[in-house]
């Protein structure tokens, strides 16, 4: 295994971007007949988020940003991992591992980095195998417990003898992973969600509050009007690839139906991120962690074997309109929770929408531990 840290920066050749220029200028748009979302994604926002990704957004103004983070770039476990790693100064400082999750990117992070190092916390922000800079996965198993592992290691490899856990999303699902496996060295576990769901023991919906209800009835909605896309991944990545590596057009139309009002508030970061995807070549590979965590739970589910409730110590900061984390069902997963926070504002992508209250929360939570 090499166990070598290599300096690392992003360096997208020309010929990339003019390639990419000319598909979207090509772009041959679908019909349709609706234009609310009732069907999908709007032809009009597409039509959009194309324009602004053509007239407005330079790729190289981001390029410049990013290259002034440090980044490094390692081999674990057979696979490439590119993190930006910035430390603030402290010699003892405690590190944060931030980990993004679909469709976002590392991107989602950039702007909690210098609150995070002013507090005295080294950051650093890999991109998960599979997904932007870390690049392609090369073979099946890159599972959320596989990142998991390498997070593990990767940390070992910066020699963080202690160090904190901050995920949403796919982030959200590792990051209490990471504090499983290594429990002597996580000091603690902040997450924009809980994904802890009824087990299906009898009673437990007996006397569920009515908040906790309507927390259900928020998860049916998404599964029955916006979950197509898990289906999708999780049963047939590589016939849905096939598209996104083709069309970046496509590719934001995808992306855009989970990015919500998004597309018209912030195309900026809309396009930002699909940029990341399609200029590393991880559309499709993105995907197949949906099928490779599916796989994982069909081999859990026929050996009979439940983990452990984690034991290192987690907050919880979600904002309202986002993922519903319901705390009898965390508390089930995770015994040692010390923090359970809804924000108003933020949404899915807190981090990005809200630094300045992520960051508090972040802060708050690791200078408490």
């Amino acid at each position: 295994m090499l166990e070598q840290l290599t300096p690392a920066r992003i360096d997208v050749p020309q010929a990339d971007l003019d390639d990419l220029r000319e598909r979207l200028a090509r772009t041959r748009f679908t019909d349709e007949i609706d234009t609310e979302g009732a069907y999908g994604t709007p032809v009009g926002s597409v039509r959009e988020l194309v324009r602004y990704w053509l007239e407005d957004f330079d790729w190289r103004a981001l390029e410049s940003r990013l290259n002034a983070i440090p980044q490094i770039e390692t081999t674990i476990d057979g696979q490439r991992v590119h993190a930006f790693h910035a430390r603030s100064g402290r010699p003892d400082a405690v590190g944060l591992v931030l980990t993004h999750g679909w469709p976002g990117t590392a991107l989602e992070y950039l702007d909690l980095l210098e609150p995070l190092n002013a507090a005295g916390y080294d950051v650093v922000i890999p991109s998960i195998p599979g997904i932007g800079f870390s690049g392609r996965t090369t073979e099946p198993g890159w599972d959320d417990a596989r990142v998991a592992r390498a997070w593990v290691e990767l940390m070992r490899r910066l020699g963080y003898e202690r160090y904190g856990t901050v995920g949403n999303d796919a982030g959200a699902m590792i990051s209490p992973e990471v504090g499983r496996l290594d429990p002597e060295h996580v000091v603690g576990v902040h997450v924009a969600q809980v994904f802890s769901f009824p087990s299906g023991a009898p009673g437990e919906m007996h006397d569920l509050t009515d908040e906790e209800q309507a927390a259900l009835a928020h998860l049916g909605w998404f599964w029955e009007n916006l979950g197509a896309f898990n289906t999708l991944q999780s049963q047939q990545p590589q016939t849905l690839a096939h598209a996104l590596a083709d069309s970046p057009s496509g590719l934001l139309g995808w992306h855009a139906q989970l990015m919500g009002d998004l597309a018209t508030t912030d195309p900026e970061f809309v396009v930002a991120n699909a940029a990341v995807y399609w200029l590393t070549g991880t559309q499709g590979s993105a995907l197949r962690r949906y099928r490779e965590n599916t796989l994982a739970q069909k081999r859990a589910q026929e050996s009979g074997a439940r983990p452990a409730p984690t034991t290192v110590p987690l907050a919880l900061a979600q904002a309202k309109g986002d993922f519903a984390s319901i705390r009898r069902f965390a508390e089930r997963d995770h015994a040692d929770i010390r923090a359970w926070t809804i924000y108003e504002r933020g949404g899915h992508f807190a981090a990005h929408l809200e630094p300045a209250q992520t960051a508090a929360d972040v802060t708050a939570f690791f200078d408490g531990l």
